[in-house]
């Protein structure tokens, strides 16, 4: 997003009387870690995040693939809405609402799976949430970690569509969900009982392709990739240096 584009972005967004805010978390405004729930926020990242929320006209969302539980230690003390574990858990004014109903007999399936791959790969490991298994591999060697996502994802796919799932090949990360469960789904069903005149959305990872690819028709919607890659976004930025200096020029 060249200077230019910056300047306009922003103009439109101070003309505006209604705005959205949707804000991936791990490798959008904080640093990927090696233990997920190690990561928290800096005080000038929170002083930001403080700020936009009590902008006027202005919703300021957190939507991440982060469990619930984590997310509430995360934001303890800051009024932000949330939503997390791929749009299956929602809060609002500091309740959480659960969003789907799930049957989670599949999981009887999935973790013998998921153990077998941890057994054969050192330093990953298994992180259940409230409607999803997520297999990680951050800490394990390149090369194994690489190799078994790859065997998982194949073996994966064979049983899937009889539990109606879907996964998830993330940053280092296989997840396993409802397949009806997404950040696109989310954000349809908060734009279907909301009016904004301009919607901002920041993600790094695949998860939140889905969140851009729903946004892409919508011509007051800002969308911007953190990072490399092919995208549905329509802007980029480097990384999360430059997504704090953007929200922080919002506050001004």
């Amino acid at each position: 997003m060249d200077k230019f584009l910056r300047n306009g972005f922003i103009k439109k967004y101070r003309s505006a009387t209604s705005r959205v805010i949707l804000l991936d978390y791990d490798g959008t405004l904080v640093d990927y870690t090696a233990i997920p729930d190690t990561s928290g926020l800096t005080e000038s990242l929170s002083v930001i995040l403080k700020k936009l929320v009590e902008t006027p006209q202005t919703a300021l969302f957190i939507i991440t693939g982060r469990s619930y539980q984590d997310l509430d230690k995360i934001f303890y003390d800051l009024p932000v809405d949330i939503i997390a574990e791929h749009g299956a858990m929602i809060r609002e004014g500091g309740i959480w609402k659960n969003q789907i109903n799930n049957n989670s007999e599949w999981k009887g399936t999935i973790n013998p799976i998921l153990d077998e791959i941890t057994s054969s790969c050192p330093k990953s490991f298994i992180e259940e949430k409230s409607f999803s298994l997520a297999w990680h591999y951050r800490n394990a060697e390149f090369h194994c970690g690489s190799e078994q996502s790859r065997k998982l994802i194949i073996r994966l796919e064979t049983i899937i569509h009889l539990y109606n799932l879907k996964i998830l090949d993330g940053n280092k990360v296989v997840e396993i969900i409802p397949s009806y469960v997404g950040k696109g789904n989310a954000v349809k069903k908060l734009l279907e009982q909301n009016s904004f005149d301009f919607i901002l959305s920041i993600g790094d990872d695949v998860t939140d392709e889905e969140m851009f690819e729903y946004l892409l028709n919508i011509s007051n919607a800002f969308t911007i990739k953190v990072g490399n890659g092919d995208t549905f976004a329509r802007y980029k930025l480097s990384g999360i240096n430059d997504v704090i200096s953007l929200i922080k020029k919002l506050t001004k």
